[in-house]
């Protein structure tokens, strides 16, 4: 019994379509909708042959009547298949027309058979040799064309098969016989043969499935970010590509930011890559919750995220959806068992506005966001004409200063620093001047951050600094000089040993020198910067921390530096007398100045309100317009001798 099942179960399954394999399906359909047309062109051939040799002898009906009848039938199934070969169907479509195929493979075989068996009498032994030829090739080749649907096949040679070698068989006569058995032998062949090529095709097609999806899950893993699951940066461009034609075919408009995390360096190096790889998830994930299906997030890397606003409406509501964002990641994560507060800078570019391809889109986004972080930290910078005339001012200051001659170009203008309780000078800060034959004087907010992107900044800072400690050499014993090194100035032992050289072979008391660095530069690489400043200090030259308060470094890493002095950045004393949290913000600093036995330089005080709040709250040494703007070497010694005789 469990054996008649399972046959019948076989059985079933060879005369039904597997429609739970998709795949398959649109496989069978491709194929067979190239060979049914030719199927139907050798069936009606051969019946029209078949007729006309009858024609003088069958009556009209089975000679006129019944093949055009069946002509129509299939003429409607040609057309059918011959319109629909090159068109992709959907998975349904391509279900019910196999189905179709199927049902009918039954009927049309049965009223060709049923054709040809009543036309058999009707003629003489080269008539009826004709009718047993007939039917017996005509079922091999529709065997072949139905090859790729096996049930259609099936159920096209038992119903030609079963009539023809029975009603062979049964007229007695020997040849016919024999007929009958080799057809019916031919046809068990070619079954077998059928049964063996489907098996092959399905497996075929299983395996083409299997490795797509193989490809498509890889294609997924490599545009998936595995530590936040986001899309990756190779998505991300890919989208915006796709984006930008999209935009330009509908002449719509759309935006890119690129969001940065603002301390999450510190978060690294204080709690471990464990807790950052943690935050940079859930970081992920609060921002995926608030961009909905019209806003593509991804992460390029490290703390830097990015978006593509396909609906972007006016810059002010593009602006107000940023800051939400950077909102949000300025609320407190819980990691584990620790609170982390970080913040967020975002820089905005609009499509067609502002960019018109994938990488100027991306540039400007990212200039706009650098630009925020140096002048608007932690806010949402979009870009704009100013930024672009930016960009190409730059772009001219590179080319003039990649051709410049610096020792003569570059100049060094100096700033006092004065001790506001004895009114002497206790230094003078080292200023880049630069005079460009092409583009005039270039003021250093200008070209210092085109060098440093540009690494044009090391060869400046060579004949900066021996320019400076020559004209520092010229100076009263107790005036001393300090000297900015920017990032690039402590990124490699090489770079490093020159600035060294320099400084041992200058005639001048390294003592008498403070090289001031950035909290921005110690946080880029604290370990190289830890060697660096640890080979400065062997020459005796003090380091002073510029700019203090505006980074995300920890005290025990600032500790760990050796420093000499603290200077608070210019951002805090602006207006001091009128805001109580930088009044805060510079008493605490001082107060940690204190305990960490650290000088403390205040820079910017340019306002006597400003001065008399410094005085106030325990400030020494400042530096600001307040007492001179910088002046060139040649002015230096008037102004310190007319300092001298100010004490005295």
């Amino acid at each position: 019994m469990a054996w008649n099942a399972e046959f019948l179960n076989n059985l079933r399954r060879s005369f039904s379509i597997e429609t739970d394999k998709p795949q398959l399906l649109k496989a069978q359909y491709k194929a067979f909708s190239k060979q049914l047309p030719l199927m139907y062109v050798i069936l009606l051939i051969n019946s029209w042959i078949l007729s006309a040799t009858h024609i003088s002898s069958a009556p009209r009906w089975l000679t006129l009547d019944y093949p055009i009848a069946l002509t129509v039938v299939c003429a409607i199934r040609f057309s059918f298949w011959l319109r629909t070969r090159n068109i992709e169907p959907s998975i349904e479509s391509t279900r019910r027309a196999l189905n179709r195929t199927n049902l009918i493979a039954g009927p049309i075989s049965l009223s060709f058979t049923i054709w040809a068996i009543m036309l058999f009498p009707y003629g003489d032994a080269y008539a009826q040799s004709h009718v047993a030829f007939y039917m017996g090739i005509t079922v091999i080749g529709c065997i072949f064309c139905l090859m790729h649907l096996r049930p259609a096949a099936l159920t096209t040679a038992a119903v030609v098969n079963i009539s023809f070698v029975i009603f062979f068989a049964s007229t007695g006569k020997p040849t016919f016989i024999a007929t009958a058995l080799n057809v019916g032998l031919v046809s068990s062949i070619m079954l077998m043969i059928l049964h063996v090529y489907y098996r092959d095709f399905t497996r075929l097609v299983d395996a083409q499935v299997h490795a797509e999806t193989l490809s498509n899950e890889n294609l997924r893993l490599a545009n998936i970010d595995s530590l936040t699951m986001l899309p990756n940066r190779r998505k991300f461009f890919t989208q915006l590509h796709a984006c930008c034609q999209k935009a330009q075919n509908e002449g719509s408009r759309f935006a890119v930011g690129i969001l940065d995390l603002d301390g999450f360096k510190p978060v690294n190096d204080l709690y471990g890559h464990s807790v950052g790889d943690k935050l940079l998830f859930a970081a992920g994930q609060r921002l995926q919750n608030l961009c909905d299906e019209d806003t593509h997030l991804a992460r390029l890397g490290g703390d830097e995220f990015a978006l593509i606003i396909m609906h972007a409406r006016d810059d002010k509501q593009l602006l107000a959806f940023g800051t939400i964002l950077c909102e949000a990641l300025r609320q407190p994560f819980l990691i584990g068992d620790t609170t982390i507060q970080i913040a967020a800078s975002m820089g905005l570019v609009t499509y067609p506005d502002m960019a018109a391809n994938a990488t100027d889109l991306f540039e400007h986004a990212d200039y706009a966001l650098y630009h925020g972080k140096r002048t608007n930290r932690s806010m949402v910078s979009v870009f704009s004409t100013s930024h672009s005339n930016k960009i190409h001012l730059d772009a001219k200051i590179e080319q003039a200063l990649r051709k410049a001659d610096f020792d003569q170009e570059l100049e060094v203008y100096f700033q006092p620093i004065i001790n506001i309780k004895t009114q002497q000078i206790v230094a003078f800060e080292a200023l880049a001047r630069w005079k460009s034959p092409v583009l005039g004087s270039v003021s250093p907010a200008q070209f210092i951050p085109v060098a440093e992107r540009t690494g044009i900044i090391n060869q400046q800072t060579r004949i900066l600094l021996a320019k400076a400690l020559a004209a520092a050499a010229k100076w009263p014993d107790h005036i001393r000089l300090s000297f900015n090194l920017s990032t690039h100035d402590l990124s490699s032992p090489d770079i490093v040993q020159r600035i060294v050289k320099i400084i041992a072979q200058a005639g001048f008391d390294s003592r008498r020198l403070d090289l001031e660095i950035t909290e921005t530069a110690v946080m880029h690489d604290i370990e190289q910067v830890r060697w660096a400043t640890d080979q400065i200090r062997q020459l005796g030259c003090g380091i002073t921390l510029d700019d203090f308060g505006t980074g995300y470094s920890s005290l025990s890493q600032l500790h760990a530096l050796s420093l000499s002095k603290i200077k608070i950045d210019r951002s805090f004393v602006t207006n001091i007398e009128r805001n109580p949290a930088s009044l805060k913000i510079v008493k605490s600093l001082l107060a940690l100045s204190r305990d960490m036995e650290l000088d403390c330089i205040i820079e910017g005080v340019e306002t006597p309100e400003e001065m008399a709040v410094i005085r106030e709250i325990g400030g020494t040494m400042v530096q600001g317009y307040i007492y001179s703007t910088p002046i060139p070497e040649a002015a230096t010694r008037q102004w310190i001798e007319h300092r001298l005789s100010i004490t005295e």
